[in-house]
């Protein structure tokens, strides 16, 4: 297996829907019920704003999309174009975190070193842009990634939908401000 990592275009939404579709439905069995997995659909899924800012990545195999994910220097901790409590406000580097943000891998591809591939693209380059932390909005699934990769948990959540199932998250936190190119 050969990874590359690219910053993602418009052209790349559908495959990037598609995948995320994939992961959400076969990497969350065993971390949420079958309700929690349904209602995760309102509240995870592709912020478009972040490929329009180039700051989301996708990963591929050859030319197979394997994996996405991006960082943000906007206010929106986590969710899609069509979840509510967006909120596309700039951070401050000096004072916020950069947000880590919509992280899936295809479910053929996990423990490949793709997730790792785009935590530390995304972490570098928030760090070049001043940003001193990063912080997400991690599924039950995810999170062991991201602890092994020197996140944090700094709270733990449950995320309302409109189906009324809440969806159980946490807040994960990093220093970046050691991170260089």
């Amino acid at each position: 297996m050969t990874l590359s990592i690219r910053v993602a275009s418009e052209a790349d939404i559908p495959a990037i829907k598609t995948l995320m579709a994939a992961a959400i439905e076969e990497l969350q069995k065993g971390f949420l019920t079958p309700d929690e997995i349904e209602a995760s659909k309102d509240i995870m899924g592709l912020d478009t704003q972040i490929i329009a800012d180039r700051t989301y990545f996708i990963v591929e195999d050859g030319t197979e999309v394997v994996g996405c994910g991006g960082w943000s220097r906007r206010k929106t901790l986590f969710g899609g174009d069509h979840s509510s409590g967006r909120d596309a406000a700039p951070l401050d580097p000096e004072t916020d975190a950069a947000k880590i943000r919509a992280m899936y891998t295809h479910p053929a591809h996990v423990r490949r070193g793709v997730g790792r591939l785009v935590l530390a693209t995304c972490e570098k380059a928030a760090a070049r842009e001043g940003f001193k932390r990063a912080e997400m909005g991690a599924t039950l699934a995810g999170a062991p990634l991201y602890e092994a990769c020197g996140y944090r948990k700094t709270e733990s959540f449950n995320s309302p939908t409109r189906s009324g199932v809440e969806v159980p998250m946490y807040r994960m936190e990093k220093s970046i401000s050691r991170i260089t190119s």
